[in-house]
């Protein structure tokens, strides 16, 4: 059983339990962004895990370049490309954990609820010298076995009913917008959850989807060698692939993509609804598909890739068209 479900059993969180393990197998570090992640980048090549309760984000390669910020961050790369939030880089642990003749040695990061917000894994090429001299740098004074203050769970996602009188406010800012970034802050100033907003677009901005879709996407894509972004995120972090999907299997309620520098792990049936939806950009206008659980919480995106002042991809446009669409009206839903 993963240390995640077995906290879940025991009823605390994960933070929780890893803590726990503090003077033994864990050591208490900071998460201090200015020296966490250029410190990375001198151990080589990793592992990054970002996950939410429905899906699983790893890739493997190197931290680069690295962009602070107060209230989000950047990392750059080639491989691992991630936002990141450090208001909710709360708990911060270097676990070591020997077993099968091996160490096998990460870096994991909670949030104020103790859910993990990302999980760093080191490799056999990892440079381990570097990654003791991060720890010993980041080892924060108390080393106490366990939380001092026991986390309490994140409040559900409200979800108020969308007034029907915003639909054309709404529509027009929609199609004002000049870069896909800004559409977090138009559900913001109009207090709209994003499932609230896509079922007041026009037909033309947002259309529901067959809860099929995302795994006939995955599908699609690797049969095409089409390349893909595919966002997975939590509170404290997002995790972004871009690139060419390959290798996907199923495995129970789970679909796989299992490629040498990426794998995803997704529960398919978590997903409760699934939305196209389009927003202006620098260039037309760029297509993503999202997926969200019975809460209305995202699960997961996809985009086509796309270079900033280049057109989105006719054949990524041709692939979302491909997808089955809900053949049924959209009722307005919702609940506090």
């Amino acid at each position: 059983m993963r240390e995640r479900d077995l906290a879940r059993v025991i009823g605390i969180t994960e933070a929780d339990y890893v803590a726990s393990f503090c003077g033994s197998e864990a050591t208490r570090i900071e998460p201090r962004f200015p020296d966490l992640f250029p410190g990375l980048s001198q151990v080589g090549e990793v592992m990054a895990l970002t996950r939410n309760e429905s899906a699983v984000h790893e890739k493997i390669g190197h931290f680069e370049k690295f962009i602070n910020g107060t209230h989000a961050a950047l990392m750059l790369g080639a491989d691992i490309d991630t936002r990141m939030f450090p208001k909710n880089w709360v708990h911060g642990f270097a676990v070591e954990k020997t077993g099968e003749g091996e160490t096998r040695h990460s870096l994991q990061f909670f949030d104020a609820h103790g859910e993990a917000v990302q999980k760093i894994h080191a490799r056999p090429e990892s440079d381990m010298a570097a990654w003791a001299r991060l720890v010993s740098k980041l080892k924060h004074p108390d080393q106490f076995p366990g939380l001092r203050d026991r986390p309490e769970p994140a409040a559900p996602l409200p979800r108020a009913l969308p007034d029907r009188a915003l639909t054309q406010t709404l529509n027009s800012r929609w199609r004002a917008l000049t870069d896909p970034h800004q559409f977090h802050g138009l559900l913001k100033d109009l207090k709209l959850h994003r499932l609230s907003a896509f079922e007041l677009a026009g037909a033309d901005l947002a259309w529901q989807l067959d809860g099929g879709a995302v795994s006939a996407l995955i599908r699609y894509a690797a049969e095409d060698g089409l390349p893909i972004m595919c966002f997975v995120g939590n509170r404290g972090c997002i995790q972004i692939h871009s690139g060419p999907i390959a290798r996907v299997l199923d495995k129970g309620p789970w679909i796989n993509v299992l490629d040498p520098g990426f794998h995803l792990h997704l529960r398919t049936d978590h997903i409760s609804d699934v939305w196209a939806v389009r927003k202006p950009a620098d260039i037309e206008h760029v297509t993503s598909v999202e997926a969200y659980d019975a809460a209305g919480n995202l699960i997961i995106q996809f985009f086509g890739t796309r270079s900033e002042g280049q057109a989105e991809r006719a054949d990524w446009r041709e692939l979302v068209n491909r997808l089955p669409r809900l053949d049924q009206p959209v009722s307005l839903g919702g609940s506090q």
